[in-house]
């Protein structure tokens, strides 16, 4: 599957995923289409940005397809557990 088809699926799962399951689809995402973090830490009451950071900023260092790939291996294990909307 290829990277824009991954994209395109995480929008017809049938379920939401978990939050962990979120996170690394985000940070896999960000690693692909942007590369390594290039914004400031978001501040400390700001949890949500704080823990989007940092799961983009733990694939530090990871290249463009490399992420491409591993984005659409997480894609791939999601739509096996959820399924896709009919």
């Amino acid at each position: 599957m290829s990277f824009e088809d991954a994209v395109n699926k995480v929008k017809n799962l049938k379920e939401t995923p978990s939050d962990n399951e979120l996170l690394e689809l985000y940070a896999l995402y960000k690693q692909a289409t942007v590369g390594d973090v290039n914004t400031a830490k978001p501040g400390f009451l700001d949890f949500k940005g704080k823990a989007k950071w940092e799961a983009w900023n733990g694939k530090k260092g990871v290249t463009n397809d490399e992420a491409k790939i591993k984005y659409a291996e997480s894609v791939d294990k999601l739509v096996e557990k959820i399924g896709l909307k009919a």
